[in-house]
């Protein structure tokens, strides 16, 4: 199994009801993210799928746009993202010590 494979099979079993377009966009993320290169596959799939909901998702952007501070911004979208994991049949969730940089 290539790494890719791999991903992807970490995405669905964490997130298996994310959609067909959000689960490429996190596994392209997991994959092409100078970051997550060196991950584990678990930690690249779960980091990619945190972020990917974030940035995407979550009014995060516009409330750093607004002057917010990341943590702040952090903390004000927590719940929306927790909201989207459980949609997508996540089972784990971002805490508030895991939500910090």
């Amino acid at each position: 199994m290539n790494r890719r494979e791999a991903v992807e099979s970490a995405v669905r079993i964490l997130a298996p009801r994310i959609t067909r377009h959000e689960f490429e966009a996190v596994t392209d993320h997991a994959l092409l993210s100078r970051g997550l290169r060196t991950a584990s596959v678990e930690a690249a799939a779960w980091l990619s799928l945190v972020a990917f909901i974030r940035h995407r998702l979550t009014d995060y952007e516009s409330l750093l746009d607004e002057g917010y501070d990341v943590d702040s911004a952090r903390f004000f979208v927590l719940d929306d993202l927790n909201a989207v994991l459980a949609a997508w049949g996540c089972r784990r969730r971002v805490d508030n010590e895991e939500n910090e940089p």
